[in-house]
């Protein structure tokens, strides 16, 4: 495979993500946005970033109702927009890891069986065939659900599993575009899951030089600051549904940006999260990948991202600190 820049890269699943989604979308009709990721996980709220930029950019809009799971009403969502096609934050929740989300994308289909819903890309990981059995009927039964995700695996355990269409997407994250990095502060920074999806229990105690971060610690009072700074700025002049969307947006920017700052700080990264590989692609650092605990890494990377001289399937710890270790090495000779 010949390799490319990583703004080529970016600009390429751009297009694709136009040609996943414009026949669901148009500038006249008003759509929703469900399941804000209003959590620490920085790789979640650069989706949602994503999402934003992609509507902004490609039909000049936003959405006409947002919510979290956690205070979602259907009565706002219908007197807010009494048609048009309701979509579902994207991510890696699709299965029963994460299962407050499958529950919540379930109960949507359930409530709304006449409106079109598409799901924003997703990867998909089931362990239970019960729960795989009862996603199936929720689907089944809806008629009208688009199911995007992110890897030929999911895609193909979708139209195996579940009646409904099924494309293969890129992450949202890519809408993005290009971001300028901060300065590195030193050679090498290992951000690697702390959660459940972690790559097993990894010993870097051999390297005291370092760095072993995860990006899910926020400042809470900072996130609650911006919220409070985003909500105000349309006090006066917007309705509340567009005031409850300038608060979340606020909340993601702090995240991400807070993320952002993180990565930068290696002139190399070693890493088993997704958004890390994804961000340090929208910032042209080098970074080698270890695959998280069920393949979600390495399968979005044999889709979509895999094709540039940034980022190296690592295969061990040690083989992923070598190569990001000589790959410093030579930016701070350049």
């Amino acid at each position: 495979m010949t390799s490319k820049s990583n703004l080529v890269l970016i600009n390429e699943l751009q297009d694709r993500i136009h040609d996943c989604l414009k026949d669901y979308l148009s500038v006249e009709e008003p759509m929703a946005i469900l399941d804000f990721p209003d959590i620490r996980n920085c790789g979640d709220s650069a989706i949602w970033l994503g999402e934003m930029a992609y509507l902004k950019d490609r039909y000049g809009k936003r959405p006409a109702y947002v919510s979290r799971i956690d205070d979602f009403s259907a009565e706002e969502l219908e007197q807010a927009m009494p048609s048009g096609p309701i979509f579902i934050h994207g991510g890696g929740n699709f299965g029963d890891i994460w299962v407050a989300h499958q529950d919540f994308r379930e109960r949507i289909l359930e409530r709304f069986p006449n409106r079109q819903i598409i799901q924003f890309p997703q990867s998909i990981h089931y362990a239970s065939p019960e729960r795989i059995e009862e996603s199936a009927r929720a689907i089944a039964r809806h008629k009208n659900f688009v199911l995007l995700v992110r890897d030929e695996e999911s895609k193909a355990f979708a139209e195996k599993h579940f009646d409904c269409q099924v494309r293969l997407c890129p992450d949202m994250a890519f809408a993005i575009g290009a971001i300028k990095p901060a300065a590195a502060e030193f050679p090498v920074l290992a951000m690697l899951r702390s959660d459940k999806e972690k790559a097993g229990n990894l010993d870097l105690s051999t390297y005291g030089d370092i760095p072993v971060e995860d990006w899910t610690n926020e400042s809470a009072r900072s996130v609650r600051v911006s919220k409070a700074i985003g909500a105000a700025s349309g006090l006066l002049s917007l309705k509340a549904g567009e005031v409850r969307l300038r608060k979340l947006d606020a909340a993601a920017h702090n995240r991400f940006q807070r993320g952002i700052r993180q990565i930068s700080r290696g002139q190399a990264i070693v890493t088993d999260r997704l958004h890390v590989h994804i961000c340090s692609l929208l910032i042209g650092r080098p970074h080698a990948v270890l695959d998280n605990s069920y393949g979600k890494v390495r399968r979005f990377m044999s889709a979509f991202s895999g094709g540039t001289d940034l980022s190296y399937k690592a295969e061990s710890l040690d083989d992923g600190i070598a190569w990001a270790r000589s790959q410093a090495g030579q930016r701070i000779a350049a």
